[in-house]
This record gives C-alpha cells, sequence and structure tokens, in this order.
C-alpha cells in the first residue's frame, strides 16, 4: 500500500521576534473514508457469494437457518447472473455454481471501478 508523506512548513517566533521556518513531517494515508466504506461493502458483498458458492457446492440444506440466510442475503447480488449456464436452483444437492463465480468476479470489478472513480481527482505525490 502506497504511503503519502506529506511536509509541512509552520513558522515559530523565537525570542527575539524572528520568524524561523521549521519543517514537520506529516504522515498520511492516501485512502479515503469514501474509498473504505466501497472496499468494504464490496468486499461484503464477494464474502457474501463465495460463502453461498462454498454452501452449494458442499451440498447444504436451505432448511439450515445459517444456510438459508447466506442463500437469502446473497440472492440479489447472485441473480443477474442466473441466466447464463440454465441455472436450476436445487438446494441441498451438491453443484457447482458458476453463476455465483461470475458474480463475484463482476462485483469485484464494480468495487474497483468505483473506488477509483472517487478518487479520480486526487493526486499522490510520490
Amino acid at each position: 500500500m502506497a504511503q503519502v508523506v506529506k511536509e509541512v512548513r509552520q513558522s515559530v517566533v523565537s525570542d527575539d521576534g524572528v520568524d524561523v521556518p521549521q519543517k514537520k513531517v506529516v504522515d498520511e494515508h492516501g485512502t479515503d473514508v469514501a474509498e473504505r466504506i466501497v472496499y468494504f461493502i464490496g468486499g461484503l458483498i464477494m464474502a457474501l457469494l463465495a460463502l453461498r458458492f462454498l454452501l452449494s457446492l458442499m451440498g447444504a440444506n436451505r432448511g439450515n437457518a445459517f444456510a438459508s440466510m447466506i442463500y437469502s442475503v446473497s440472492y440479489p447480488f447472485a441473480a443477474p447472473f442466473f441466466g447464463l449456464f440454465n441455472y436450476q436452483a436445487n438446494y441441498g444437492v451438491s453443484r457447482f455454481e458458476f453463476e455465483t463465480l461470475i458474480a463475484i468476479l463482476v462485483w469485484g470489478l464494480v468495487t474497483l471501478g468505483v473506488a477509483r472513480l472517487l478518487t479520480i481527482g486526487r493526486r499522490e505525490d510520490s
């Protein structure tokens, strides 16, 4: 992770009334709060989709409360991709969900794109 170091010049008045310039190095992270929020939300979505993929791969029963919650919460993020490979919802049966893998990839790219758009005008000094 790149780190931005900014030099701030301040002047301090000495006892004899002369301004004495001083350098102060301020260490700042180059990441904005909005960018962090976007990465957090995108990571949360991708983690839910990864859990959905693993539960589907292992044939998790929809009757289980945890599996049902993961399937329900991740459904809106995976649903746009169900038509790609003739998706049939078979819960409780082991299935390799290509659609969910594609969803993870696309949501990762969307997250990266939105985060980059938020910081498009920011200039980092090297």
